[in-house]
This record gives C-alpha cells, structure tokens and sequence, in this order.
C-alpha cells in the first residue's frame, strides 16, 4: 500500500526553507529508515509543490504524521497539505500490481 503526501510551498519558499531544511532532511532520511517513505522532493521549476511517497502497514496515517511533525509545515513553508491514499498497479514496488 502507498500513500502521497503533496506539499503546496509558500511563495517565498527558497528563501524561508533554508531555517528549517537541515531538520527537515533528517526527519525524512529517519522515515526512510523506517521504512516508511521511499521518495520525496520538490516538483516543477518553481519549486512550488513537493511529493513524498510512503509505503508500509499504514502509509496514509505516516504521510499526516510526518506533516504535522514536519518543520517545513509547522515554520510555515508549506502552505497546504495534502495526504492521499495511492493505488499502485504496475511497477516492482506496487502495492497491487495489475499484469497486461
């Protein structure tokens, strides 16, 4: 099972992330550890959105988790939120893969 997390940053996102960006790499190597996230990074040439994708037991509950822990959004960095559950079909890694 998998889940997405999308970030909306705040306009002035490459001049606010800097106080907290240090803390936030961390928090996400230490749920990459845990298994519990497997990508996550900024999207798009602004950058104005970020993904992270988490799998494991209960991927959706550790997508909000890690928002509401995360720096990035409690500092204001990140305007909204969202955390979504995601069906994966095809690939190595996915959840519930669908053959041709």
């Amino acid at each position: 099972m998998h889940a997405v997390l999308e970030y909306l940053y705040d306009d002035n996102y490459l001049q606010t992330r800097e106080k907290y960006r240090s803390v936030h790499l961390k928090a996400a190597w230490e749920a990459v550890e845990r298994g519990e996230l497997l990508l996550g990074g900024a999207v798009g040439d602004g950058p104005f959105t970020g993904l992270l994708i988490f799998t494991g037991e209960n991927p959706l509950e550790a997508a909000k988790a890690f928002a509401a822990a995360d720096p990035y959004v409690t500092g204001g960095v990140v305007s909204s939120w969202t955390a979504r559950p995601w069906t994966t079909v095809a690939g190595h890694e996915a959840a519930t893969p669908v053959p041709s």
